[in-house]
């Protein structure tokens, strides 16, 4: 059963990134699909918490170096091509800086893209709605 995430977060780029490759939820545990979203970004470009949280990860993995955060609700974020400038363990809230994008991920359209990705527990999730939300307008029935 999918849950929906709160929007209680902000853009891990600042400012606003373009989504230049979107989510593809994955077919099984091992079956193809995009793992979270890659955002336009600048080689060297800061990179920002997206949430309140603690960092549980800040190295190398398969040779390219990723950042990940724990946070409330089951939920961790990751972040990669990133140079970390904060090491595991370190208490992180949202905004905060947490290092900066290097060039090279694949299938990257643009000069550097940042690959955000969320899940809960083992369910891998698109990360665009902890940041988007709708707004309704009710307009209200003029008597003058």
């Amino acid at each position: 059963m999918r849950r929906e995430l709160d929007p209680r977060f902000g853009w891990p780029l600042s400012p606003r990134p373009v989504v230049v490759r979107p989510f593809q939820e994955p077919s099984g545990p091992y079956g193809p699909g995009h793992r979270g979203v890659d955002l336009a970004a600048a080689p060297g470009q800061q990179v920002l918490a997206a949430g309140p949280g603690v960092v549980v990860f800040a190295g190398l993995v398969a040779g390219r170096p990723v950042v990940s955060i724990d946070h409330d609700g089951g939920l961790r974020t990751t972040y990669e091509p990133v140079a970390p400038t904060v090491p595991a363990g370190t208490q992180v809230w949202r905004g905060q800086p947490i290092g900066v994008v290097e060039a090279g991920h694949p299938r990257c359209p643009v000069e550097a893209c940042l690959h955000w990705g969320v899940r809960r527990g083992e369910e891998y999730l698109s990360p665009l709605p902890l940041v988007q939300t709708s707004s309704a307008i009710r307009l209200k029935p003029w008597t003058g």
